[in-house]
């Protein structure tokens, strides 16, 4: 199967997936968003969530009054998120970077998705999988993630994928013709079908098992 027909195999078997969007349950703005996307780096959600609470009841998730924090003011607020000097220093600097664009996303959004890029990158802090996902859920541009579950996926679907992070997206991307939701969509599917199937005999059981990935 084709990539596309991957994706559409996906959507028909698994329907639509919930994904971050702000002003749903999950998330209220888009900076609450970026900030997870940092936070949840190697932890979990749960380890997330009270880090959350406490920068919502503290900054309102408002870049500008983040911006009055230094990083040992920060730190015990993300204490539970782990990493906590990293990130406290990943967070500052984002605030910064937002502030730059006088916090306004519209303007950030008009932006070519490859400078934006290029500016998350340049943060201490912020991988290519953060990057991303901040672009594709809070500044409209989409992209291919390449994760864990990702990885897994076309492995088991027979793929042999470059081993860096850029040259595995550039190849996925190169074949796609994807605009933002169908690119939000299929890393959601990804994800979900991860979760579920975890080792090879789940994957043999699966509506995927005996499909090869043309790429």
């Amino acid at each position: 199967m084709t990539l596309e027909e991957l994706y559409r195999t996906m959507a028909r078997e698994m329907g639509p997936q919930p994904w971050l969007k702000p002003g749903t349950p999950w998330a209220e703005t888009p900076v609450e968003i970026m900030l997870g996307a940092i936070l949840v780096q190697n932890t979990n959600w749960r380890n997330v969530e009270p880090s959350l609470i406490k920068l919502k009841a503290q900054t309102g998730f408002e870049p500008a009054k983040l911006r009055a924090y230094t990083p040992e003011t920060l730190m015990p607020v993300i204490r539970s998120s782990g990493f906590y000097r990293r990130k406290s220093t990943a967070i500052l600097d984002l605030a910064d970077w937002l502030g730059q664009a006088n916090d306004d996303l519209a303007v950030l959004k008009r932006r070519d998705g490859a400078s934006l890029r290029a500016d998350l990158l340049g943060i201490t802090g912020i991988g290519n999988e953060t990057a991303d996902y901040i672009l594709m859920y809070t500044l409209d541009h989409g992209t291919f993630m390449v994760d864990t579950y990702a990885r897994r996926l076309f492995t088991w679907l027979g793929a042999t994928m470059p081993k860096t992070y850029p040259a595995f997206q550039k190849k996925v991307m190169g074949q796609l013709n994807f605009g933002l939701v169908d690119y939000q969509e299929f890393h959601a599917l990804i994800d979900e079908f991860g979760k579920r199937v975890k080792g090879d005999a789940d994957f043999a059981q699966s509506f995927l098992a005996g499909q090869h990935l043309r790429i």
